[in-house]
């Protein structure tokens, strides 16, 4: 089953999104994330779409704006493809190779749950940057709450899927990662998610025999297709990295884990790295980004100018004295 949520006549709806695009509007809701914190998992999220699909139809699915399919409290960007992390890695600090202790753990930053934007909305330039970047990605949706999960426990935890492209500004990523934290104002700018959350049990049929979805991704710039990849290449799976997000804390409805950026031209600045050149250039305004993902849909977006960064002073030197 599919949801989205999305805005017509002033107003917010969820609703089941059927394959000819009929929308089928929840009674009373206007939260998909509310919908799923009020439930325990897959199960209550499935009978509260078949119950929608009792009433009447809403509008086609071209005649409304799609919202971000959820608005999580907290959205964990995970990097698990090694040929990105061979390639990125190259292009930001100029390191050939993948480091020994990323094969050690599932490695996530957290990013900015209050910029996000739906599968269609124009995406502004960061404030001060002139290198965007796009992110071809896969996130999960968690639908039940828990805490120190085994992968197998994890699966169940897992509601559904959703395009996610993390927008990066690769100039202000180098720059602030020099000191040894971040990502932090390359990331802060956009995510987009969309088209719509497709429930766990529709992408059943893509799982290969070791766990993970064998799904096609395509990344197109101004429709010339830059970067085509599976998902299957993720080096751990969704259930893995539940698990280890949950270690030592909790995971909650609503949360979400992207899959980080995969290879072969999931993003430009992998490219960057393997040529030793910005080819192709970054992207600029009036440049439109599609990502595709088999099963899931596609996200559209097309870049717009943003504003100006608010000029700060630099930070002072300070004497250090003491009381």
């Amino acid at each position: 089953m599919r949801f989205a949520t999305y805005a017509h006549q002033h107003r917010t709806r969820v609703a089941v999104v059927e394959a000819d695009g009929t929308l089928y509007p929840l009674p009373g809701t206007t939260s998909l994330t509310e919908l799923i914190r009020s439930g325990d998992g897959l199960p209550a999220l499935l009978d509260a779409g078949a119950a929608a699909l009792d009433v009447p139809p809403g509008p086609h699915v071209s005649k409304v704006r799609l919202l971000p399919p959820l608005q999580p409290s907290s959205v964990r960007d995970f990097v698990t493809f090694e040929e990105h992390v061979e390639g990125v890695r190259k292009a930001v600090d100029g390191i050939a190779g993948v480091p020994e202790q990323w094969y050690a753990a599932p490695t996530f930053y957290f990013t900015n749950p209050h910029a996000l934007f739906g599968a269609h909305d124009d995406i502004p330039m960061p404030p001060g940057s002139t290198a965007l970047d796009y992110e071809l990605e896969v996130a999960a949706v968690i639908g039940r709450e828990g805490s120190d999960l085994t992968p197998e426990q994890a699966r169940d935890h897992i509601i559904g899927y959703t395009v996610f492209n993390d927008w990066s500004a690769r100039d202000l990523q180098s720059a602030e990662m020099t000191v040894g934290l971040g990502p932090c104002k390359g990331k802060d700018t956009a995510t987009t998610l969309g088209p719509y959350l497709v429930t766990a049990d529709e992408l059943e049929p893509y799982r290969d025999a070791e766990g993970f979805l064998r799904l096609a991704l395509t990344a197109s710039v101004n429709g010339q297709v830059i970067g085509k990849d599976l998902l299957s290449n993720m080096s751990w799976t969704f259930e893995e990295m539940a698990a280890y997000a949950s270690r030592g804390t909790r995971i909650v409805p609503g949360d979400i884990l992207g899959s980080g950026t995969c290879g072969n031209g999931g993003c430009l600045a992998e490219l960057w790295g393997l040529r030793g050149e910005q080819t192709p250039a970054p992207l600029k305004p009036g440049d439109t980004v599609a990502l595709t993902v088999e099963g899931i849909g596609t996200v559209s977006n097309t870049v717009v100018t943003g504003a100006a960064p608010v000029v700060l002073p630099n930070g002072r030197r300070r004497s250090r004295e003491r009381p």
